[in-house]
This record gives structure tokens, C-alpha cells and sequence, in this order.
């Protein structure tokens, strides 16, 4: 039998349900602005050996927990298991990011690549999932992920991180069809990861697409969208009597919000270009939104930091369908008080915004 979860404001707001206070969590809450996360992977020896160990993935997901009134835990991982476990060698190099041993430079690999066996390539991931679940014991719900098609693409004809993406844009523009047919490989593994993860506890999953926004509009309808559609189209809804809630993040989305909420997913994320008071006006409350408030401002001072949280939740305004969370990821350089500072904020200022109760 299911625990029953104590905070379920995280779901309840991604449904766009009344909530007393805007819920909250930290993309890469889990990460090296923490000491013990630190401490965690110097114990692991790296990157992808922490990623790989369910016990230890475990423990890193449940160290901001520790220090902080959040709503949600997000699954420890990385969003190149993916093509790991199709067989491109990912490692890690000093200084240098992600590289991939195998990566895809030719029609012939692409219509070779294989779509993996989740419960045996990805059982280490679904294993920490499983892990992490009984270790919250109803505390707050657990965020299953991966990238989205695109982006994971990017890395695997790339090659590795890059910024103008000159590959995988040249066989974008020269063989889109081969590129069609990378990316739907990479979406049917992904919604199958995805399904493991649901299956294994995740309460809801988010895609991150975090280089969507270095597409044209209609490329990224056609090459990153287009796929994401797929993932949500295939994906389990409902585990228990319970909606798994699905969370779409293009970085630089912009406008095309709009497009993205007639998915069927259930909320967006939105990064600090584009104001939520837009955002909202993009999707007309068809799905819930998620962020926006910009990284950097927690290497500011204290009022600093309680004015931008009072922006961000004046921008979203009045209303149930809003979860407060970073732009993007939180950066290494941040002082972990300094978070403690945008959390007491949101739980003081937030309840204003809600007509249900009063804060917890």
C-alpha cells in the first residue's frame, strides 16, 4: 500500500488546484553549492559512479531535504543515461563536461542504434527511485526526469557539450529525415525511462530541453517539440488512482509557451527571459507554471534576494498553478544560506497569493 504523502502542494499546484502558499523546489537542488554533496561524490570518486550508485543517489537526493522546507525531491541523475545506456561511452573530463567515446557520425550508426533495455542498461537509475520513495516516506513527492530528445541529441552527434551545435545543425539541414530518425529512437527510450521511473515511485516527471531555444520556431516545432509530443503522448498517467503530473522545460521558450501547453502536459517551466505575467498570458491557465527567478540573484544580498521572490510571485499573480523555482539550474558558486534566505521568503510572502487556508 502506497504511503500517503504529508505535502502534496507540489502535485496539487501542478494541477492547478487551490494550495495555501506557492510550493517550491530547486532545479539541481541537488549539487555542489552543498558541502555534503561534495563530500558525497568525493566518497563516490565521480560523476557517473555517484549517478550509478542507488544508495548514494539516494543520499544526495535527500541532503537539500535536510536543510529545507521544499516541496519536492528530484531524482539524482543526469540526462545523458540515456544515450549511455545506448551504448555512446559517455565519461566525464575534467574542466571539460560530458564526451561521449562513440559518437554519432554517420547514417549507418544511426539506423543501428538500438533501443535499450530499461530494466537492465537503466536498473541502477530505477533502483534509486525505488530507494528514494521509501526513504522520503511521504515527506514530499519524488520528480522523475530525462531530456528531451533534442537536447540529448545535441550531445550525441555533438559529441559533447557545445553552444552553436554545428553537427547536428548541418544534418538538420541536409538530411532532416535521418535526423527524424535519431530523435524518435531517442524518444521511445526516453518514454520507456521515463515509464520505469513512474513505475519505480516517481509522483511526477519533468523533460529538460535545455537547448530548444538555439532552434528556429519551426525547427523547434518539427526537431524538439514534435518529440517531446510523442514522450507525453506515451507516457503512464495514472499509477494507483493517482495523475502523474508531466512538467515540460524548453530554456528560451519564450512565445512559444504557447505551443507547448497544447501538448497535454500539465505545467511548463519558464526560464528568467520570459516574465511569468507573459508566460500566463501565453497559455491562458491551460497548464500550471514553473520558475522563473534568475540564478545569480542568490550571490546577492538578503533584500536583494526577498525582492526578487516578492517579483516573481507578483508576476504570477494571484491563483492557484504556480510552483516556485529557478530559471535554470542552481549554480556552485551559491552560498547554501543564501537559499535559505529565497526559501523563507516564498513560505512568508507566497500565502498572500492564495485564498485556501494558510500556509504550512
Amino acid at each position: 500500500m502506497p504511503v500517503a504523502l504529508k505535502n502534496d502542494l507540489f502535485l496539487r499546484a501542478l494541477m492547478r488546484q487551490p494550495v495555501p502558499r506557492t510550493p517550491m523546489w530547486i532545479m539541481r537542488q541537488a549539487g555542489r553549492y552543498l558541502p555534503e554533496y561534495r563530500a558525497t561524490r568525493a566518497q563516490a570518486g565521480d560523476f557517473m559512479s555517484l549517478c550509478g550508485n542507488p544508495e548514494l543517489a539516494c543520499e544526495v537526493t535527500m541532503q537539500p531535504l535536510r536543510r529545507y522546507r521544499l516541496d519536492a525531491a528530484i531524482l539524482f541523475s543526469d540526462i545523458l543515461t540515456v544515450p549511455d545506456a545506448m551504448g555512446l561511452g559517455l565519461h566525464f573530463e575534467t574542466g571539460e563536461g560530458p564526451k561521449f567515446s562513440k559518437p554519432i557520425r554517420t547514417a549507418a550508426q544511426i539506423k543501428q542504434l538500438a533501443i535499450p533495455d530499461i530494466g537492465t542498461e537503466l536498473k541502477y537509475v530505477t533502483d534509486a527511485v525505488s530507494l528514494i520513495r521509501r526513504e522520503l516516506d511521504g515527506m514530499v513527492p519524488l520528480i522523475g526526469f530525462a531530456g528531451s530528445p533534442w537536447t540529448v541529441g545535441t550531445y550525441m552527434v555533438e559529441g559533447g557539450s557545445s553552444r552553436e551545435f554545428p553537427r547536428i545543425k548541418g544534418l538538420m539541414a541536409e538530411q532532416p529525415a535521418l535526423l527524424e530518425q535519431l530523435l524518435d529512437t531517442v524518444a521511445v527510450t526516453t518514454t520507456n525511462y521515463l515509464n520505469a521511473q513512474i513505475e519505480a515511485g516517481a509522483q511526477a516527471v519533468m523533460i529538460f530541453d535545455t537547448w530548444g531555444g538555439a532552434l528556429e520556431p519551426d525547427d523547434y516545432r518539427r526537431f524538439s517539440l514534435a518529440n517531446m509530443q510523442k514522450i507525453v503522448d506515451g507516457l503512464d498517467r495514472e499509477v494507483d488512482g493517482q495523475r502523474i503530473p508531466v512538467v515540460l522545460f524548453t530554456k528560451g521558450a519564450g512565445p512559444l509557451l504557447a505551443d507547448m501547453a497544447e501538448t497535454g502536459c500539465d505545467a511548463l517551466g519558464v526560464d528568467w527571459t520570459t516574465s511569468l505575467a507573459q508566460a500566463r498570458e501565453f497559455v491562458q491557465d491551460r497548464v500550471a507554471l514553473q520558475g522563473n527567478m534568475m540564478p545569480s540573484i542568490l550571490s546577492e544580498s538578503a533584500e536583494v534576494i526577498e525582492k526578487s521572490v516578492a517579483e516573481v510571485l507578483a508576476s504570477y499573480g494571484r491563483g492557484p498553478g504556480h510552483v516556485f523555482n529557478l530559471g535554470h539550474g542552481i549554480t556552485p558558486d551559491i552560498d547554501p544560506a543564501n537559499v535559505e534566505i529565497m526559501v523563507d521568503a516564498v513560505h512568508r510572502l507566497s500565502p498572500a497569493y492564495h485564498d485556501q487556508g494558510t500556509s504550512d
